[in-house]
């Protein structure tokens, strides 16, 4: 198209977006008109796709950071011939168009709608095509208003240490937000030198003249940086009685209002649309046999340790593989993929939020990407996490020094609430290991399972209790030690199942017969075998856990457990904690041998 085409092209999307938005009473279409030439540009002149193929690998990627013009994005869709939907069920049951963009809709890969998130998951995308030696360019379409988040400059500094130059952002700045001015409002110049700062090249245009967007995606192809359009935009452009007015946003025309609207916007239909289709890249993935480890019960290793060297066998056998890891690497044991195969370890340094949604955007482009910090640490990125769930990601996150039995640095350094956490995620599944063979299996396992997997890891070493050959299937809990004539069960995991067969040991000299259960799996959880284990095993149950008790796994036995007639004791941190040696604050907060043997005797 010329550019007098994507003028009128970027017309029929406004028009597509009031009439869409006004069908459904609701939807932000001031927020679509102000970018409907950068739109125009890139779906029907700029990028390259396979309209037959969203999942073509070497498909241009596009990402609606300022999810809520989802409409607009639904439009361009439309006329490429990307999706059959019909624009007029928007925001409907029956619909897959979305009041925010979901993959519902195979053509988006990313789901946003929480603000400022997608410009990292576009440097995920675009580290992806290099380590792919892939040509696709990653482009992210930003809000003015969401350039407030922080996880934007976490994003910056990534891509220009990691000299991203086939990714392009490009800022809506409209001026307002949703309830006012944006901060910034029209300082083109101070969003210039923010972005400049971070060591990207730039470029400012006027956002509705086609040329000039045009000329400057043909910059940033040419930039050796990654590259940033600062687009200045009017928020509602196009029609006179919303244009630059407070109050628009999030809010659709009534029947009226959409006539004298669409008296006002000139649009004649677009032309049929040929999108360039990209060049196949030949790139494979090398996929050998997995080595196991040679782990020999009775060895001490931490789960930690356990982890990075599963980790780093697997980097090893799978060229899909992905380590990233936020600074800690030497305390995750991540670092044993760098030692290993350093062109699979990504370092995401301090920067946690950032981290997860640039693991997203790597996992979407087809590598296996496993995230590592503290377990304290994730919480920061809640969110980020959340929204990955929403997007179908297929992430491993391994968080390490959980609980207590970390010692002396103290309750900020101690993940306490991450179990909770993950167990929120839905279709999530959470894993907390006890030795180095079983986390080594679930490393294994978590790299063919799709979706949010969690794989809590501790400090200290312990014993490794299984022999290599063990399985460790979802959804299912390991039996330690047992008897016919059992008194009761203990439960416990990672740190706790340690504590549970000490105190194992002690109860049998007090003639108190008790079996052990190692919840390996917290979720999902098969209930109904553990609920027929413990009938025939006295029909008590003591759980220790080293963690918070709301949602946690005391929690989730107890309501699992209901109306079973089972009686449950629950053991777990109630209280801040303090800094202390690790048996110190075991004992302190009520989850070690010793307690877990006065909770067995109370019962």
């Amino acid at each position: 198209m010329n550019d007098k085409e994507l003028a009128n092209a970027a017309n029929v999307l406004r028009k597509d977006v009031l009439e869409m938005t006004t069908v459904a009473g609701s939807g932000h279409a001031s927020s679509c008109l102000s970018c409907a030439e950068i739109m125009s540009v890139l779906f029907f002149e700029g990028m390259k796709f396979d309209v037959k193929n969203a999942n073509n690998p070497d498909n241009d990627e596009f990402i609606l950071s300022k999810g809520h013009a989802a409409p607009i994005l639904y439009a361009c869709l439309k006329h490429t011939g990307c999706i059959k939907d019909n624009l007029m069920e928007l925001r409907t049951w029956k619909s897959d168009l979305e009041g925010h963009p979901t993959p519902r809709l195979k053509w988006v890969k990313i789901a946003t709608g929480s603000l400022g998130q997608g410009l990292s998951a576009g440097c995920g995308m675009a580290l992806a095509g290099k380590k792919q030696k892939r040509d696709f360019i990653t482009y992210v379409l930003l809000g003015d208003s969401e350039f407030a988040e922080g996880q934007n400059y976490e994003a910056m500094q990534f891509a220009a240490y990691y000299k991203l130059d086939n990714l392009c952002g490009i800022i809506d700045v409209s001026g307002l937000g949703q309830r006012g001015d944006t901060m910034l409002k029209f300082d083109l110049e101070g969003y210039k030198k923010r972005v400049e700062g971070f060591g990207w090249n730039t470029r400012i245009v006027n956002g509705h003249n086609c040329y000039e967007i045009r000329s400057a995606l043909e910059e940033s192809k040419l930039s050796d940086k990654p590259f940033m359009i600062i687009a200045k935009t009017v928020k509602g452009r196009g029609v006179s009685f919303v244009e630059g007015k407070y109050g628009w946003h999030g809010k659709s025309l009534d029947g009226e209002e959409l006539k004298r609207a669409l008296r006002e916007i000139h649009a004649r239909e677009i032309p049929k649309i040929k999108v360039e289709i990209p060049e196949k890249t030949n790139w494979k993935c090398e996929n050998k046999k997995i080595r196991e480890s040679s782990w020999k019960i009775g060895d001490m290793a931490s789960t930690r340790e356990g982890y990075g060297k599963a980790l780093a066998r697997l980097a090893e056998m799978d060229s899909r593989v992905i380590a990233i890891d936020a600074e800690v690497s030497n305390s995750t044991y991540s670092d044993e993929v760098k030692k290993k195969t350093p062109e699979r370890f990504v370092e995401a340094f301090i920067a946690e939020q950032n981290m997860i949604s640039t693991a997203l955007g790597m996992s979407k482009k087809g590598m296996k990407v496993f995230a590592s910090s503290f377990g304290a640490f994730l919480t920061r990125a809640h969110d980020q996490i959340r929204m990955a769930s929403i997007s179908n990601g297929d992430i491993t996150i391994c968080g390490s020094h959980a609980g207590v039995s970390i010692g002396q640095d103290g309750a900020s350094q101690m993940g306490l609430e991450d179990v909770a956490m993950f167990r929120s995620i839905p279709e999530s599944y959470v894993f907390y290991p006890s030795d180095a063979v079983s986390t080594e299996k679930i490393v294994n396992l978590c790299a063919e399972l799709k979706g949010i997997k969690y794989i809590r890891t501790t400090r200290g070493k312990t014993k490794i209790i299984y022999e290599k050959g063990e399985k460790f299937p979802v959804g299912d809990f390991k039996i330690a030690k047992e008897t016919k004539k059992d008194d009761l069960v203990l439960a416990g995991a990672g740190i706790t199942l340690h504590e549970c067969l000490k105190a194992h040991d002690e109860l049998k000299k007090r003639k108190i017969s008790a079996s052990v259960v190692d919840i390996y799996c917290v979720k999902p959880f098969n209930s109904k075998k553990f609920i027929d284990f413990i009938k025939k095993h006295g029909g008590q149950l003591v759980v220790a856990e080293d963690g918070y008790a709301e949602g946690g796994v005391g929690e989730m036995l107890s309501y699992e457990l209901k109306n079973s007639g089972i009686k449950i004791e629950c053991l777990n941190v109630k209280k801040i904690p303090h800094s202390g040696k690790p048996e110190e604050l075991l004992e302190k907060y009520g989850i070690d041998w010793k307690a877990i043997a006065r909770a067995a005797e109370k019962i």
